[in-house]
C-alpha cells in the first residue's frame, strides 16, 4: 500500500490525506529514503519538482511524472538514470499550470497544434533538461554518499585492496587508493558492479600499481575500454585523477615536512641550545611524540616509566582482556629504574627458522648534548639487559630485543666496541649476545639515516630549515624558554 499510494500521500501532505487501515494511518514515509522539493520557473510558467528516493525497487522503470494543477497525470516520461545505478530508485513528480492544456503526441515529431502544448514544446524540453541535470546530482550524490562508502567498507572487509603497511606514507598510498576508487565508482558504478572478490582484487590491485607510478592519467583509457564513457564522464574522470593525484601530492609533502621540522628542532635543541636543553624535560618529550624515527612499525609501550609500569603496559599491549587484569607487582630492586621510550613491534615478524613468529622490542636511552656516551653509559643499557633478561615476563626466546643508547658524541670506548662488532655488519653495534643486541649512536647518525632515506625529497622541496631564526623573529630568546617552545611544537607536530 505504502509502495503504490505513498507518492500521492505525500504530494498531498499539506492536506493531511490519510489511509487508514484497523485505525491506523499507514505509515508510508517508511517506503520512501529521500525527499527533495525545487521550485522552477521558465517563461511565465512555474514548476515544483518533487524528488522522492525509495528503498526499494517500486517498477521496472523510473518516470518524470508530470501533472497538472489537480495533480493528476498527464504525462510521464522514462529518466535518463533507468539501470545506471544499482539500488537507485527514484521518482520525481512536476506539478505546474502549463500541464493544463499538455496534450502528449505519440511521437516526438512537431505538430501544427497551436492550441494544446506537447513535448516538443521548448519549454517541455527545457524542464527536462533541468530534471536531467537535478537527477544526475542526486544520483552522484547517492552514490558517493552511500553505494560508494559502502563499496569501500565491503572491499576493506573483504581484503580486496592490496595490504599496505602501518607507517604513515603507506597509509597515505592507501587512502589514495581508496579516493580514486572512490571516485572513479561515482563516475561509472558498472565498472565495479557485480563483480567476484578475485575480480575486484583484479581491478583494484590493476589500479594501485598504475597510481604508484607516473602512468595514472592511462587509468582514463583503460576504464573508457572496459566501459564507454560519455564526454561528460571522461572530462569529469581526468578531472578526479588530476585532483586524487595533487591530493596525495600534497598529503606527502605535508607528511615529510612535519617529520622534516621535527628534525629541525631536535638539531636546534642539541646544537644550538645545548646547555638549556635536558633529557627529561625537552629530548624525552620530542621522542615519545615522534618515536617513528626508530622505525615506523613500532608501537609505544611506555616513556620514562619504571620497570614495574613498563611490565604492565608491556602485557597489557600483548594481550586482549575482557576487563583490565590486576597490575604485577616486582620485587627487584632495580624495578624503579626508568628507560626513557620502550616499542615494540606492532606485528610479529616471521622466524626464519621456524614456523613461529618473533616480536621486536627496543629501549631506547637518551642522552643530554653534554654528555659524551662512554663506559658508564653502557654500563646502565647493560642494567637494563640483565633486568630482562632476568625477568620471566621478558624473556621468551620468541623475543628480540634492542638496547640503543644516543648521545651528541661517543668516546674512545665506545668507538672501540664498535670496531669489535664490526665483522656482525650491523652499524652502530656494540654488543651482541644471543637475542640481546646493544647499540651506540650519536644524534647526528640518526639525523643523517632520516636525510639519506627521504634526501631524493628534501632535495626537491624547499623547507625552511632554520628554526631559531623563527623563534628570534617572534622574539624568544636563545635560552630555557627557546628549548621549551621548542619543545611544545615538536609534541603539537
Amino acid at each position: 500500500m505504502a509502495n503504490e499510494f505513498g507518492w500521492f500521500l505525500y504530494l498531498h501532505k499539506e492536506n493531511d490525506y490519510k489511509i487508514v487501515i484497523n485505525g491506523t494511518p499507514l505509515n508510508y514515509f517508511e517506503v520512501i529514503a529521500e525527499t527533495d522539493e525545487k521550485n522552477v520557473t521558465i517563461g511565465d510558467f512555474d514548476f515544483k519538482i518533487s524528488y522522492l528516493r525509495w528503498n526499494e525497487k517500486i517498477g521496472d522503470k523510473y518516470y518524470y511524472y508530470f501533472l497538472n494543477l489537480d495533480k493528476k497525470q498527464v504525462y510521464r516520461k522514462h529518466t535518463s538514470f533507468n539501470n545506471k545505478t544499482e539500488d537507485f530508485h527514484h521518482s520525481l513528480y512536476i506539478v505546474s499550470n502549463y500541464f493544463d492544456n499538455f496534450k502528449a503526441t505519440k511521437s516526438d515529431q512537431p505538430t501544427l497544434d497551436f492550441i494544446d502544448k506537447n513535448q516538443t514544446d521548448s519549454t517541455f524540453k527545457a524542464i527536462v533538461d533541468i530534471l536531467n541535470a537535478y537527477v544526475g546530482e542526486k544520483e552522484k550524490l547517492f552514490i558517493r554518499d552511500l553505494k560508494a562508502k559502502g563499496l569501500i567498507e565491503s572491499y576493506n572487509k573483504n581484503k580486496v585492496f592490496p595490504e599496505f603497511k602501518s607507517n604513515p606514507y603507506e597509509q597515505l598510498r592507501k587512502q589514495d587508493l581508496e579516493s580514486v576508487v572512490k571516485e572513479l565508482y561515482s563516475v561509472q558504478p558498472k565498472i565495479f558492479q557485480k563483480l567476484t572478490v578475485p575480480q575486484s582484487k583484479t581491478i583494484v590491485g590493476f589500479l594501485n600499481l598504475l597510481l604508484d607510478t607516473e602512468q595514472r592519467e592511462n587509468v582514463l583509457e583503460i576504464v573508457d575500454n572496459v566501459v564507454k564513457l560519455s564526454d561528460e564522464e571522461r572530462t569529469e574522470l581526468a578531472n578526479v585523477l588530476k585532483k586524487s593525484k595533487l591530493s596525495h601530492i600534497t598529503a606527502l609533502i605535508k607528511f615529510l615536512e612535519s617529520r622534516f621540522n621535527i628534525v629541525q628542532i631536535l638539531k636546534a635543541l642539541i646544537y644550538d641550545l645545548e646547555e638549556f636543553t635536558n633529557e627529561r624535560d625537552h629530548i624525552q618529550k620530542v621522542i615519545e611524540e615522534n618515536y617513528w624515527l626508530f622505525g615506523e612499525q613500532y608501537h609505544l609501550v611506555s616513556a620514562d616509566k619504571n620497570f614495574e609500569t613498563v611490565l604492565n603496559n608491556y602485557l597489557a599491549h600483548l594481550e586482549t582482556y575482557d576487563k583490565k587484569p590486576d597490575l604485577l607487582k616486582l620485587e627487584k630492586k632495580d624495578k624503579l629504574r626508568r628507560p626513557d621510550i620502550f616499542i615494540c613491534q606492532k606485528t610479529d615478524i616471521p622466524d626464519a627458522n621456524s614456523e613461529l613468529t618473533i616480536e621486536e622490542n627496543i629501549m631506547v636511552e637518551l642522552k643530554r648534548p653534554d654528555v659524551e656516551i662512554g663506559k658508564k653509559q653502557f654500563s646502565q643499557i647493560e642494567d637494563y639487559l640483565g633486568f630482562i633478561v632476568n625477568e620471566d615476563n621478558f624473556n621468551s626466546q620468541l623475543r628480540n630485543w634492542k638496547f640503543i643508547i644516543i648521545g651528541k658524541s661517543i668516546d674512545s670506548y665506545i668507538k672501540g666496541l664498535h670496531e669489535n662488532q664490526k665483522d656482525k655488519g650491523k652499524k652502530f653495534l656494540v654488543q651482541a649476545i644471543g637475542r640481546y643486541e646493544i647499540y651506540a649512536m650519536t644524534w647526528d647518525d640518526l639525523f643523517r639515516m632520516f636525510d639519506s632515506k627521504h634526501k631524493h625529497l628534501i632535495d626537491k622541496l624547499d623547507f625552511k630549515s632554520s628554526v631559531i631564526e623563527e623563534l628570534q623573529s617572534k622574539g624568544i630568546m636563545l635560552n630555557r624558554d627557546a628549548s621549551d617552545a621548542l619543545t611544545e611544537i615538536a609534541k603539537g607536530a
